[in-house]
């Protein structure tokens, strides 16, 4: 009995802990891995579950977090135990535990439930680091120097570390941009840090630990500034505009923890020293000159003479408040490097280097030759007839030029690449100086470009038997990465501007692609710091330069500043991130701020209607490609202002607030119905100029009446039709053209519109030699904009079928469209709670469909058959429906196959 009772014990406590279905994986606290510099009081917490079995899910979870390493070994939580909570959520979920301090490190793990009552294991450990929470934690001042009109500047401070170091890290701040050492090495691995931001609003500050690269004794930290957006000069070069939110300024404070429990902190302060640095031009728009005979060898190491050196002066800061992880988005990295395939020769003897691939670069070199020589590197999406570097597409030529400069520091062979610039180029012209004292020319031994954007995960992978669509897929994706930074930048040279449009109407295409909840949370923070008092959200956010009139009267200046399908994006960002994440937080912190457009649109409305704003941007009519043509901007004006009260109703609903989603639903019918009595044409059953876009957005967004839809869908139809298959909808519209035609059942439409090359659109651009997407459907203008990149989202959510079927894919959709010539298709997408995998092949005998669903999620399959009973199904796999010419099945998690003979649906 003595021997039996521990095991009978061990049952009744512990049930079935070896044979739990699941696994907890990738754990994350606020989207990051053991993210450093969390702002947050009650940060959320993330998991993914793994399984080798199906139809798992999860009933219940216990987390611990707890202040050390060994305490959360010891399975002591004695920052937070949650106890067991019967719930199947893993993703968004607050700690609610003991109040954290200011740098406090927390490690937590997870054990799950699955459905049977079997435990998992715990997971592996995981941890957080909080930033600074309160102003007076910062035991730092901001620091500049004298001198305030100088391209870059070098602060530097030396400090001791004493026996017993057990942990330190540094918090910075460095405007506009910074790269920071210790010892003489970079810390980090980031480029234009810490982000643009509106800096009278907000600024960025970063977290390290720094543990590892402290030595005992003498340390020295270096603080290299310079402009980025935060100041933008002229200069005689290329600038989209100019203006400064000051002079170049740091806030840094390095926190040494001791053994013995003591905290020495060492801040920016007057004991610092300051110099010029060797970057002697710098604008983010006109590039970056470096003088390598300025360079002073050993300046951010210790026991550097720095008595040469003056004081560093305490300024006033920028008058944004800093913040961490909460408005930051992912750093920006370098990726891969692109070596030149190719080069010719000038007859003034400059080179002109093909990168292959037109990309968001920095430029690299290596040169030898003498001291005082100089390599002017220029750079270039097109080349003229005579070979050259051709800037008219990035802002140069009639407007000023873009180069760097590197002159040589000393006779022997050095590599240098920009440290605060970045460009958008496929080509580098190389020019070349003598040096002044002997008129010997330096030699480029090599050149590249080195691929800079964020470093928001890849989640998406999308492949089919049309190679011009995967080439379609490749050219599109190009151009979302290199206008992927810290904002998503309308192009990556002559504007670098977040215009906002693109961020809602491509929201889907890039979150297929990238997970980029950071980055949005971060672009939401700047449109709300950007908003004006009365309610206006400019179409640029940070708002850098202003269209709009000096005296703020919106309505009496040009679109450019405030256009209703730009503006919206404040609304429909934050909906989307729901949708996509199951995210609500960007309302709950933003619902008042919204509230204020809401009201700002419908004091620009007369009867409802809103007649503004830019349009259909480039849509295909008659004239060159710019302000809407064929679709009146009241119809998309009204349209949008209809979109944003019915998301602000269903958002107010979930928040709780009962009296707004009535209040909004009622605003949003009576926005419709004015709507249809002023734009829908029963005669002709389309809605205004009978456009693509006039009769799109109406399907999409529900502005359309039940009994008229297939009128107007026929509309589009047979417009695209009467074109030789051909589009006319543009910036606006074309998403919404996608959207219509798919769900109404035409993808037979879409894959026509896009597997062609002699029309303008991705075919045409592929085939006049383009690597990264345009700006216009007929491959001219900027060379790298990602505005009409919707396609991608088609590819995923129509060819593949995947499909949310509730926030964060709780519940699934799998219903591809096999279309055309297409015989498979393939996509895989890491959703937040999992990868999701469809892929369908067909032949002559048969359609097969093989997909893969996350564990603690279901999935609703539509499989392509005119009955079920030809279709071949998994024994857990039940049968719902016909629809549409689709067996409808309903699955649990796992691997599944179907099958159904060719020919069937």
């Amino acid at each position: 009995m003595k021997k039996i009772l521990p095991i009978v014990l061990c049952s009744l406590f512990f049930p079935r802990l070896a044979g739990a279905g699941l696994t907890p994986v990738d754990l994350r606290c606020e989207y990051t891995v053991n993210p450093l510099g969390v702002d947050s009081l009650n940060p959320r917490l993330f998991w993914k579950l793994a399984s080798s079995q199906q139809n798992q899910s999860q009933a219940a979870y216990e987390i611990l977090a707890a202040s050390s390493e060994k305490n959360l070994a010891h399975n002591q939580g004695d920052l937070w135990d949650s106890g067991k909570v019967n719930s199947d959520e893993t993703i968004q979920i607050p700690y609610a535990g003991k109040t954290l301090k200011t740098a406090q490190q927390v490690f937590w793990k997870v054990r799950v439930w699955d459905a049977n009552g079997g435990i998992s294991p715990w997971s592996r450990p995981a941890s957080w680091t909080m930033g600074i929470l309160n102003s007076y934690d910062w035991r730092a001042k901001w620091i500049g120097a004298t001198d305030t009109n100088i391209p870059s500047l070098l602060l530097r401070r030396e400090f001791s570390v004493r026996p017993g170091l057990e942990r330190a890290l540094v918090n910075v701040c460095g405007l506009g941009e910074y790269e920071m050492t210790l010892n003489g090495r970079k810390v980090g691995d980031a480029f234009l840090s810490p982000g643009w931001t509106k800096y009278d609003k907000t600024c960025l500050y970063d977290t390290y630990d720094i543990t590892e690269d402290l030595k005992r004794g003498q340390n020295a930290i270096g603080i290299e500034l310079a402009n980025g957006m935060y100041q933008v000069p002229g200069g005689g070069r290329f600038t989209k505009f100019k203006g400064s939110f000051g002079p170049q300024k740091a806030i840094a404070q390095i926190r040494l923890e001791y053994t013995d429990g003591t905290v020495e902190i060492i801040g920016t302060d007057a004991n610092w020293r300051s110099a010029a640095g060797p970057v002697t031009f710098n604008t983010i728009y006109g590039g970056e000159d470096y003088d390598a005979r300025l360079v002073q060898h050993g300046w951010n190491q210790p026991r550097f003479d720095d008595s040469k050196w003056s004081s560093a002066v305490v300024v006033n800061g920028p008058g944004g408040t800093l913040r961490g992880l909460s408005c930051a988005a992912p750093p920006i990295r370098e990726f891969e490097i692109h070596k030149a395939v190719s080069s010719h020769t000038l007859t003034d003897g400059d080179v002109v280097y093909d990168l292959g691939q037109n990309a968001a670069h920095v430029p690299k070199i290596t040169v030898t030759g003498p001291v005082g020589s100089k390599v002017r590197l220029i750079p270039s999406e097109l080349l003229h007839d005579d070979g050259s570097a051709n800037q008219s597409s990035m802002g140069g030529g009639h407007r000023g030029w873009i180069w760097c400069e590197y002159t040589k520091g000393t006779d022997g062979r050095e590599t240098w690449s920009p440290q605060f610039f970045y460009v958008g180029c496929r080509y580098i012209q190389v020019h070349l100086t003598p040096a002044k004292t002997n008129g010997a020319l330096p030699k480029i031994k090599s050149i590249a470009g080195i691929v800079v954007h964020s470093a928001s995960e890849p989640v998406g992978k999308f492949e089919c038997s049309n190679d011009l669509f995967n080439r379609i897929y490749t050219l599109v994706r190009w151009a979302q990465q290199n206008n992927m930074m810290s904002i998503m930048t309308d192009c990556p040279h002559r504007e670098r501007l977040g215009w906002l449009e693109q961020d809602h109407l491509n929201g889907p295409a890039l979150r297929y692609d990238f997970r980029l909840a950071r980055l949005f949370t971060k672009t939401v923070n700047d449109i709300a710091d950007s908003q004006l008092t009365n309610g206006v959200v400019p179409t640029t956010a940070p708002e850098y330069t202003i269209f709009r009139s000096k005296n703020d009267a919106y309505h009496l200046r040009n679109d450019f500043g405030d256009s209703p399908a730009w503006s919206s994006s404040f609304i429909l960002v934050p909906w989307q991130q729901y949708q996509f994440d199951g995210d609500l937080n960007l309302f709950r912190i933003h619902y008042e701020a919204m509230t204020r457009y809401l009201a700002y649109l419908g004091s620009r409305a007369t009867n409802d209607i809103v007649n503004y704003g830019l349009g259909d941007w480039y849509d295909l009519g008659p004239k060159a490609p710019g302000f809407a043509q064929l679709t009146p901007v009241a119809l998309t004006g009204t349209a949008f202002y209809f979109q944003d009260a019915k998301i602000m109703a269903q958002a107010a609903a979930l928040l709780g607030k009962t009296e707004d989603a009535g209040k909004y639903s009622k605003l949003a019918e009576h926005i419709r119905a004015a709507f249809n009595r002023e734009f829908y044409n029963s005669t002709n059953h389309c809605y205004a100029t009978d456009s693509q876009c006039a009769n799109s957005i109406p399907l999409v967004m529900g502005l359309c009446e039940e009994t008229n839809r297939a009128a107007v869908l026929d509309s589009i139809v047979r417009d695209v039709r009467s074109r030789g298959n051909a589009l006319t909808a543009g910036d606006v519209g074309y998403r919404y053209l996608l959207r219509a035609l798919a769900d109404g059942g035409h993808n037979d439409v879409i894959f026509d519109i896009n597997n062609q090359t002699n029309k303008p659109g991705y075919g045409m651009q592929l085939a006049k030699g383009k690597t990264s997407l345009t700006e216009a459907w007929d491959g001219g203008h900027s060379q790298d904009h990602f505005m009409l990149g919707q396609i991608q989202e088609w590819f995923y959510h129509d060819l593949a079928g995947i499909r949310p079927g509730a926030p964060a894919f709780k519940k699934i959709i799998i219903a591809p469209q096999p279309v055309g010539n297409i015989t498979w298709a393939r996509a895989g997408y890491d959703s937040i709670s999992g990868e999701i995998i469809s892929r369908w092949k067909r032949d002559k005998e048969k359609f097969t469909l093989d997909i893969s669903i996350p564990a603690n999620t279901t999935a609703t399959v539509y499989v392509p058959a005119k009955s079920a009973e030809p279709v071949k199904a998994g024994s857990g796999d039940r049968f719902l429906r016909m629809e549409n010419g689709c067996a409808v099945y309903e699955t649990g998690s796992g691997k599944h196959e179907f099958t159904a003979p060719a020919g069937t649906r």
